[in-house]
């Protein structure tokens, strides 16, 4: 179904009606991919409507754009300022789906420009439920190996969450779901263990929490770096972050809990593995 609308979008430092929120067709990055993001979570909580780790996804926003050479014209407060807005002005008080993005607007046309398109940043707010479904909590879902990788880490960098690097995520989630799965997990070019189209990976055994390393074409989840801190505060689990082979994975699923994890969703459970399927229950959900 639709983006449900809200009444507001913060839109290049202003607060805007919904419908009002429009770009131009030949905006350069609806042509090139040339975007950056982020997807953050509010929850609701008795003290009220609390963002989680909202400088960390902003600090992650500009660093994807430095990567990309795009000069966001704010700073990092406003940008804050802006996610705490558009919860406030569209009454989001049971907790929101918050989605900062900036872009390459409007200008010359080509790949490489020799006049820089003028850069729009817009912040919308809206609620989003659980990614995969409230049935996924229960029931689980189904994950294929996709047959398409992951990029190489020369070709796009992994660590910028960035547009036109989804167009790598889409083809790997569209293959999963023609195939009949739920989700499908991506192999790094050398055949290892990367990430889902849109979650990291983990996997438990042994009081060992394995999760691959983010030279595998890994972006950096905060949610990724929130169980790792847990783990380490906690003192419970041997932390690795390295390669993780495929054969490796499949032959320790079967008596170990794997866990895919990302901005939208949470996935946790006992897992079960095949030559290309991955079965998982899904709790809650948070961020990648």
């Amino acid at each position: 179904m639709p983006i449900p609308a809200t009444e507001f979008i913060w839109f290049n430092g202003k607060l805007v009606p919904w419908e009002k929120a429009t770009v131009h067709v030949l905006s350069h990055a609806l042509h090139y991919g040339s975007s950056v993001f982020e997807g953050v979570r509010a929850y609701e909580t008795p003290r009220g409507v609390a963002i989680f780790r909202l400088r960390d996804h902003t600090r992650r926003l500009f660093d994807s754009a430095k990567i990309y050479r795009i000069n966001i014209p704010f700073s990092a407060e406003a940008v804050n300022e802006a996610c705490r807005q558009v919860i406030a002005a569209n009454a989001l008080k049971r907790g929101a789906y918050i989605r900062p993005v900036v872009f390459r607007g409007y200008g010359e046309i080509g790949v490489t420009p020799k006049i820089e398109p003028p850069t729009e940043v817009a912040v919308a707010a809206w609620e989003w439920g659980k990614y995969l479904g409230h049935e996924a909590e229960e029931a689980g879902v189904d994950a294929c190996v996709s047959s398409w990788q992951r990029v190489a880490p020369n070709t796009l960098p992994a660590l910028a969450k960035a547009g036109g690097n989804y167009l790598s995520s889409q083809l790997i989630g569209m293959e999963a779901r023609r195939l009949g799965f739920a989700e499908g997990i991506g192999l790094s070019s050398d055949g290892t263990l990367s990430e889902g189209s849109g979650e990291n990976l983990f996997l438990v055994k042994d009081g060992v929490l394995l999760t691959p390393a983010l030279a595998h074409s890994v972006l950096g989840g905060l949610t990724r770096d929130t169980v790792m801190r847990l783990a380490r505060e906690r003192d419970e689990l041997r932390i690795v972050a390295d390669q993780v082979g495929a054969p490796t994975w499949a032959r320790n699923i079967a008596d170990a809990t794997a866990h895919v994890i990302g901005h939208a969703l949470r996935l946790r459970g006992q897992g079960q593995f095949g030559s290309d399927l991955l079965h998982m229950t899904a709790a809650g959900a948070t961020s990648w």
